[in-house]
């Protein structure tokens, strides 16, 4: 596999982004009681979809999932922790770690 061009990777970043402030509103929607958190958090997740449809033009579909599922769980955590006063673990912490070195391999393979 050829280094993705820069769009695709910036497609998959926002896509991760997108999906990050969906389930910070989606924890603010109280289980889809309130409407406004919930409908936002649904147009967030397709807005998400399609820029990770967009990355997969340019780069595989394994390596684009695997990095927004990556940037998506560790910026879910790190919000949660950040904005909602949620408690992270010592492996917790560990974890966002190899996250982080597994999306760098995934990106220089």
């Amino acid at each position: 596999m050829t280094m993705p061009e820069l769009r695709f990777v910036l497609a998959v970043v926002l896509a991760a982004a997108l999906d990050v402030a969906a389930n910070l509103l989606l924890a603010r929607s109280h289980g889809f009681t309130r409407r406004g958190p919930a409908l936002g958090a649904l147009a967030l997740v397709g807005l998400a979809f399609t820029c990770l449809a967009y990355a997969t033009r340019g780069m595989d579909l394994a390596v684009a999932y695997a990095m927004w599922g990556g940037f998506g769980i560790l910026g879910t955590s790190l919000g949660g922790w950040a904005l909602l006063g949620q408690r992270l673990t010592a492996s917790a912490w560990l974890g966002m770690l190899l996250l982080v070195a597994g999306i760098a391999a995934l990106h220089l393979a």
